[in-house]
């Protein structure tokens, strides 16, 4: 994005373009990656896994990023393995808040030392 907006300078400063132009640009492109944004983040699916010291899955919740809030809550709620994993409502506000500024992957992997292990994954 940062590139474009160099160009439409320049070509403001060139005066290919108005003032007036500039603008319009400027605001079609920062809407453009809004409406991009958003997209990619409709697309984007958070999976938390809890695997006993077997690597047996115990716990797999799969959903998407727009009903984090309430299916982190969920799943802490009603399964006892992912309560038992150590992951608390704190811990959980915290990766919730690391997702919404864009971080991908595994963001948590976390084995215990009886062999439980527990990976957060966003796609």
């Amino acid at each position: 994005m940062r590139e474009e907006k160099m160009m439409i300078l320049s070509m403001l400063e060139e005066g290919k373009i108005t003032k007036e132009e500039a603008i319009n640009l400027l605001e079609t492109l920062e809407e453009n990656t809004e409406k991009n944004n958003a997209k990619n983040s409709k697309a984007k699916w958070i999976r938390i896994r809890v695997f006993d010291s077997e690597e047996n899955t115990k716990v797999n919740v799969n959903l998407p990023i727009s009903l984090l809030d309430a299916g982190m809550k969920i799943a802490n709620k009603f399964s006892p393995d992912l309560k038992a994993s150590g992951l608390g409502e704190e811990d959980l506000k915290e990766i919730i808040e690391e997702i919404r500024n864009g971080a991908e992957g595994k963001i948590i992997d976390v084995e215990e030392e009886n062999g439980q292990k527990v990976e957060i994954i966003v796609e």
